[in-house]
C-alpha cells in the first residue's frame, strides 16, 4: 500500500503543530523537538514538519510504500520518467531509517520515494543526493538537502 508523504520546512514549529493538529483533528504521530509526522487514513499522508534552518516553504513530496517490492516499483515508474534517479540504502533522516530513491520533477521540486524500515532515535543526516535537472529552469536546487 502507498502513503503521500508531504514534508515542509516550518519557522515555528510549535505555531504549526497547533495549525495542522487542528486542521487533521490530531495530534502528531511522531513528536520531537525539531519534527513532526502525522500518520493519517484520512486522507492517507504521511505529513511532516520540521524546523531545522531551512527557508520555510515545500521541503519535498514522496510516496511511502510498505515493502522493498513496492519501492522498486515506484523506482521503476521515477526511471520511466526520464529524470534523474539517486539511490539512497538505510538512510538515517527524520527519526527513520528508510530505503529510497530521490528525484526531481521537472519543476526542480524534490520527490523521494521510500520505504522505513525501523524507527531510530534521532533526527539523522542521511548523505548528501545531489541530482541535477535536465533543463536550466532549476539551477541551485536543493534536492540533494532534502531528508
Amino acid at each position: 500500500m502507498k502513503r503521500f508523504h508531504v514534508h515542509l520546512a516550518v519557522e515555528n514549529l510549535e505555531d504549526s503543530v497547533r495549525f495542522y493538529s487542528a486542521l487533521f483533528q490530531a495530534a502528531p504521530t511522531v513528536r520531537e523537538a525539531d519534527y513532526a509526522k502525522w500518520m493519517l487514513d484520512d486522507p492517507r499522508v504521511n505529513f511532516a514538519l520540521s524546523a531545522r534552518g531551512r527557508e520555510p516553504g515545500l521541503d519535498h513530496l514522496g510516496i511511502q510504500v510498505d515493502s522493498g517490492e513496492a519501492l522498486e516499483s515506484v523506482r521503476q515508474g521515477l526511471s520511466a520518467a526520464a529524470l534523474p534517479v539517486e539511490a539512497q540504502g538505510r538512510a538515517a533522516c527524520c527519526y527513520a531509517e528508510s530505503d529510497k530513491y530521490w528525484s526531481l520533477d521537472p519543476q526542480g521540486i524534490a520527490w523521494e520515494a521510500f520505504h522505513t524500515l525501523k524507527s531510530i532515535p534521532m533526527f539523522g543526516a542521511d548523505t548528501a543526493v545531489r541530482l541535477e535537472p535536465k533543463s536550466a529552469c532549476c539551477p541551485g536546487s536543493k534536492a540533494g538537502d532534502r531528508p
